[in-house]
């Protein structure tokens, strides 16, 4: 589990690298028609359990995109887009030989407010979203028991992009939601 969780950060740190290498530095913040798309970990996930006998088997990842729909409303941009994210864990009983795994797919739309001019490079945000959140629920060893669950997902932010270049970015986000932090990289288009 640890190695795939290097895996990934080393593969978005090289891919962060390589094309950061190619474009220009002249940053632009969040205009107009731009389209964002993000991805990334979220680390303390909310969706998921947590205790002496839980594993993560794969930590919540996600992507989603912002298109700025509006400028100008007060000191910044009205965004809106779309989250979809994964995560799964493991209960594992040890001396009992019983368990379960539990998988959670959340997606919907965000909205988004982005203060412009506030950094140089810098994009600051907060947001709403709201979707659906899909659990199944696996049993094994001792009981035969699964099932599913289809319910809403809300989730409240607040976030920040910092541009390396005009279309590359690192980002972070705290608040409640797929994770209490997430963080990844941004393209914009």
């Amino acid at each position: 589990m640890i190695k795939r969780i290097k895996m990934l950060i080393s593969s978005l740190l090289l891919g962060a690298f390589l094309l950061s290498s190619t474009l220009n530095t002249k940053a632009q913040l969040f205009d107009q028609g731009d389209v964002v798309l993000s991805m990334g970990l979220g680390v303390g996930a909310t969706y998921i359990a947590w205790g002496t006998y839980y594993k993560t088997s794969f930590p919540p990842i996600f992507i989603a995109g912002d298109y700025c729909l509006r400028e100008n409303l007060g000191p910044g941009n009205l965004g809106v887009g779309a989250i979809l994210s994964f995560s799964s864990y493991k209960y594992d009983v040890p001396y009992y030989d019983w368990g379960y795994k539990a998988t959670t797919i959340l997606f919907g739309s965000r909205g988004t407010y982005h203060f412009t001019d506030l950094v140089d490079k810098l994009d600051l945000y907060a947001g709403l979203g709201l979707g659906v959140e899909i659990y199944s629920f696996n049993n094994y060893g001792g009981y035969d028991y699964d099932e599913g669950s289809v319910g809403l997902y809300d989730e409240f932010f607040a976030g920040a992009r910092y541009y390396l270049t005009d279309n590359f970015a690192g980002m972070a986000e705290l608040g409640y939601g797929l994770a209490w932090f997430k963080i990844g990289v941004s393209l914009k288009f």
